[in-house]
């Protein structure tokens, strides 16, 4: 794709909406005065990114409540046949973001203008920093193509801090073996970034934030400490989960909250799969325009500029 059509159609267009009504749970729990309080649910809007179908969570709104991050994407899941293409996401870039990948299932091939050349799989976890700018391409592995298999996972985009916008760009891929994992009989919690319940991931970030990785059990409860100043959101993969207020969550819908309490609880009945992210809020001005996440427009011109004469490098 040429550079200059590729940055004419691209937008960063929110795709959330509000949920006007709440499903009441049944088992429920008692609240208490630190708990968090929901602000908002979103229900996940289906769109296709190239050829993958995608979820939605949010995109380029909601920052007040999601700060530090900017996007969510639920990809797949996307079944491959043996032979054919697979996910194609042609090469394409980046700038003042950091986008993050794990999977579910599935795995896939992440090449960029840094001369990375990866292959990633289930349950490992991928941060493409992008900095003052850099490109990728994420299409499915040789193996998938040729045996089949089903992807899904995520593409979650960090948002970077003003002072690391026009850093240089850097890509890490962890193992699954490189993060604590904290399991009881009621949950299950993969440490992917930040620290819950005295256990830290290896993740390195350029500010304050966390993102974990949860299965609940059948009946289980969670009780999960947070800054009372950080932001904080769950997505719910499967299942249905008891919130705050006794309100019910199902597959495919987010809750935003509120700051000010320090933790958040969460139960299931009959077992839930949930992401949970939140960290410090920024508090700074977010401009963005398709890939390029920046702080005013001037920045966004000089992204676009960098772009169309190459500087962002190739593949």
């Amino acid at each position: 794709m040429l550079r200059r059509q590729f940055v004419k159609g691209s937008a960063i267009v929110g795709a959330a909406a509000v949920t006007p009504t709440w499903v009441t749970a049944t088992s429920g729990f008692f609240a208490t005065t630190t708990e968090r309080r929901v602000a908002q649910v979103l229900d996940c809007k289906r769109t296709m990114v190239q050829n993958v179908p995608v979820l939605r969570g949010f995109a380029g709104d909601h920052t007040d409540l999601v700060s530090p991050f900017v996007m969510l994407d639920e990809f797949g899941p996307l079944h491959i046949d043996p032979g054919s293409l697979g996910m194609d996401i042609k090469a394409h870039p980046h700038a003042g973001v950091a986008p993050t990948t794990y999977l579910l299932s599935g795995s896939g091939r992440h090449t960029d203008s840094l001369q990375n050349d990866l292959i990633y799989r289930e349950g490992q976890f991928m941060v493409f920093s992008s900095g003052r700018g850099a490109i990728h391409e994420e299409v499915s592995s040789m193996e998938i193509r040729r045996d089949g298999g089903v992807v899904h996972g995520f593409q979650i985009w960090l948002n970077l801090p003003a002072s690391e916008k026009f850093g240089a760009p850097v890509t890490t891929l962890r193992d699954r073996t490189d993060f604590p994992v904290i399991e009881t009989d009621n949950y299950r919690i993969k440490v992917l970034m930040g620290e819950a319940l005295g256990r830290t991931a290896p993740t390195e970030t350029h500010s304050p934030a966390f993102y974990h990785h949860v299965h609940l059990a059948e009946g289980g409860r969670l009780d999960l400490p947070v800054d009372p100043t950080h932001n904080a959101f769950v997505h719910v993969v499967n299942g249905r989960l008891e919130i705050e207020g006794r309100r019910e969550l199902e597959a495919q819908q987010l809750a935003l909250y509120h700051r000010g309490g320090d933790h958040l609880r969460f139960h299931s009945v009959g077992g839930a799969e949930c992401i949970v992210l939140g960290g410090q809020p920024l508090n700074e001005p977010v401009v963005s325009y398709g890939p390029f996440v920046m702080n005013d427009r001037s920045q966004i011109q000089r992204c676009i500029a960098d772009y169309r004469a190459g500087r962002m490098g190739t593949l």
